[in-house]
């Protein structure tokens, strides 16, 4: 029976991950990271919502440090603290057109990045810091781009 986080995302789906499975990585999260799981979940409720009650697809949520190495994640991914998620939200639109309705948005968090033209990820600041609406693009052969654009290539 799934673990309910907030009423459209599980516990499961925010610490799924295809190369933990592949690999044999155990991703379990601790106490303190489901907390922030929850925070996480409230926030793509919002995102959710705001987009027309269209469903995420969520791609990658919580990463504990074995998985982030797997994939070469920074080493200060907020994935690594429950506190982001990359996602598509298909019915919605691409992902450059979902990144671009919640820049626009007011939906506050700390980074959003359109990632290779194939998903969006959103971070949140850890608690007790100051969230600063970072809008960033990257592509194959490109470093970060400040702004949420098209690829330019």
């Amino acid at each position: 029976m799934p673990t309910f986080l907030s009423q459209h995302f599980t516990l499961e789906e925010l610490t799924f991950s295809q190369t933990a499975a592949r690999q044999g990585i155990n991703n379990t999260a601790s106490p303190d990271i489901i907390a922030n799981l929850r925070i996480l979940a409230a926030k793509l409720e919002e995102v959710r919502a705001f987009l027309g009650e269209v469903p995420l697809i969520i791609s990658s949520g919580y990463r504990g440090p074995a998985l982030n190495a797997a994939v070469k994640g920074s080493l200060t991914s907020a994935h690594m603290n429950g506190l982001a998620a990359d996602f598509t939200a298909p019915s919605y639109g691409d992902v450059l057109n979902v990144a671009q309705a919640i820049a626009n948005s007011g939906i506050v968090f700390d980074q959003l990045i359109h990632e290779y033209g194939t998903w969006v990820h959103i971070g949140l600041e850890r608690p007790g810091t100051v969230p600063r609406q970072q809008l960033l693009s990257i592509f194959k052969g490109t470093g970060y781009i400040n702004g949420i654009i098209p690829n330019p290539g």
